[in-house]
């Protein structure tokens, strides 16, 4: 957590982005053909379930189960994850059908469909100081619901694009997803305490295994010939579409937070963890939930999503972490001015004062 934590600190330059816009660029030039593609469209299966094997053994059950406790917060979160962003991208889809290419307006309704994401959203409400406890324990339940819950909106509301409710789709959700993330969790009394004097291995394939995706479907892209579709005004238009998408739902879920009279601690999770969508968990789902389509396409809206959700969260979470050190340092001149043998002097006075009337009287 605290590479994580550095590493979005240093952010507007963020090395996963470079990382990311390299496998592209490897995949323009250098796509997988023949042979080959089976080769990658195997190394895809492997580093998408050795991704949920790890999620599963890092992953303590202790901590969904303590923060559940927390329903409210967790309501706002779920309601925002798979309530609000799917109405947002069912508006869209009816918006933007005609302006840009098919598989783009696809591709933003898959992204409002998609689980919150762990990693960020835990860091984000560290460096803001919010309530990381619930924060992880909303974020792993959106994780874990997400494995059910998006396919199954999929199927219902991108019947063409998705094959409709295939049974197919679910065995391979269940088979590369579902059945890692449970061995990860059997194994994780033996593993966990590894995985924690190793971060750099997670790390590794966490990044890895999307990069690998990255280059399968933007390969897959480049065979089918889809990138002439695009333009530099394509490209702009969906990023706008995305930060609207995002300020519209960071909006909502801090206002849903004050009117619910959250503390700051609880705002700061909501907002980070309602606000995010999971590139790690959402490209793998692709491949399975879209087989035969321009994969590379679809996924473009969650890439160019998830480099704006970092940026904007990173600046939102220093600001909160400003106004808490504000506050704190307010406490302190309080207290520092007021001493508290002062505090009992005058707490004397004030309960002496009747007694005296009482005298005079």
């Amino acid at each position: 957590m605290t590479s994580l934590n550095s590493q979005i600190a240093r952010l507007p330059v963020d090395g996963f982005l470079l990382l990311l816009i390299a496998t592209v660029a490897l995949a323009a030039y250098f796509p997988a053909h023949g042979a080959a593609t089976s080769v990658v469209d195997q190394g895809v299966t492997a580093a998408v379930a050795l991704l949920f094997l790890l999620y599963g053994a890092r992953l303590a059950p202790s901590a969904i189960w303590s923060g559940l406790r927390n329903w409210r917060l967790q309501s706002v979160v779920l309601a925002s994850t798979y309530c609000l962003f799917p109405l947002l991208g069912v508006a869209l889809t009816l918006l933007l059908r005609g302006h840009l290419p098919a598989d783009a307006v696809t591709g933003l309704l898959f992204l409002c469909l998609l689980p919150s994401t762990v990693q960020s959203s835990v860091a984000f409400t560290s460096i803001a100081r919010g309530n990381v406890p619930a924060a992880l324990c909303s974020a792993s339940l959106s994780n874990v619901l997400g494995v059910v819950l998006t396919p199954l909106l999929v199927s219902l509301l991108l019947p063409a694009a998705g094959g409709g409710f295939s049974l197919h789709a679910y065995e391979s959700i269940a088979r590369e997803i579902l059945l890692p993330f449970i061995l990860g969790q059997m194994i994780r009394p033996w593993s966990a305490a590894w995985l924690l004097r190793h971060p750099l291995m997670t790390a590794v394939v966490d990044r890895g295994s999307v990069l690998v995706v990255v280059y399968a479907a933007f390969s897959a892209g480049m065979a089918a010939g889809i990138w002439h579709l695009l333009s530099i005004n394509t490209l702009l238009a969906i990023l706008a579409i995305d930060l609207a998408i995002l300020a519209v739902v960071i909006v909502a879920t801090t206002g849903a937070s004050r009117r619910l009279a959250f503390s700051t601690e609880d705002e700061i999770a909501t907002v980070f963890c309602g606000s995010k969508k999971s590139l790690a968990g959402g490209i793998p789902m692709a491949v399975i939930l879209f087989p035969g389509h321009a994969v590379g396409l679809i996924v473009l809206p969650l890439m160019l999503f998830h480099q704006a959700q970092l940026f904007v969260c990173a600046a939102l979470a220093r600001r909160y972490a400003r106004r808490s050190a504000s506050a704190a340092g307010a406490d302190a001149i309080s207290t520092a001015l007021v001493p508290p043998k002062a505090k009992e002097l005058d707490m004397t006075e004030r309960s002496a004062e009747p007694r005296r009337a009482a005298s005079v009287t």
